[in-house]
């Protein structure tokens, strides 16, 4: 039995589990728990949904203006051996190599050309920290859902898919 934080993602399309790699990603995973704590994540959207990729939620609401992070972007930790496999969740960053806040997203797809490959900026990679246990089923509802661009975004969602709450799961 997994000794590892578990987190429950409450969508308006259902629930997802996560469990959360702490070992792996300690400065990750403190972060993700930051915001879970401070229910910093109820009323956003997962924003970006590409079939056969990933989907990507937790930094804008239903009007899709950005929720201002509440901390400083973090030290991104790809280099941990994690993959983007199917079902993991990984930190959005931008360009900058250590610029993830809040925003995260769930891997549809073997993605290993999102893994670390170097220390350059282009290599770096996506930090993995927690993989889908339970409701992945929902992932895949969301990644079908029919999208549209709205403004400068691409790969919107055509009607919100609200996140109404991500909380910690007690232990047994």
């Amino acid at each position: 039995m997994s000794e590892n934080t578990k987190v429950l993602i409450e969508t308006s399309l259902g629930n997802i589990t996560v469990e959360l790699f702490e070992k792996e990603a300690p400065v990750t995973v403190a972060n993700f728990l930051a915001y879970v704590d401070d229910n910093f994540y109820a009323g956003t959207i997962f924003h970006r949904v590409i079939k056969g990729f990933m989907i990507q939620g937790g930094g804008l609401d239903a009007d899709l203006r950005d929720v201002p992070s509440k901390r400083a972007p973090i030290k991104n930790e790809a280099g941990n051996g994690l993959s983007n496999k199917v079902g993991t969740i990984a930190m959005a960053r931008t360009a900058v190599v250590d610029s993830a806040t809040s925003q995260f997203f769930i891997n549809t797809a073997p993605n290993t050309f999102l893994d670390h490959q170097d220390e350059t900026p282009r290599g770096f990679g996506y930090c993995v920290f927690g993989q889908v246990t339970d409701g992945m089923d929902v992932v895949r509802a969301i990644e079908a859902v029919p999208t549209t661009s709205v403004r400068y975004y691409d790969d919107v969602p055509s009607a919100p898919i609200t996140i109404f709450r991500v909380s910690r799961i007690a232990a047994k």
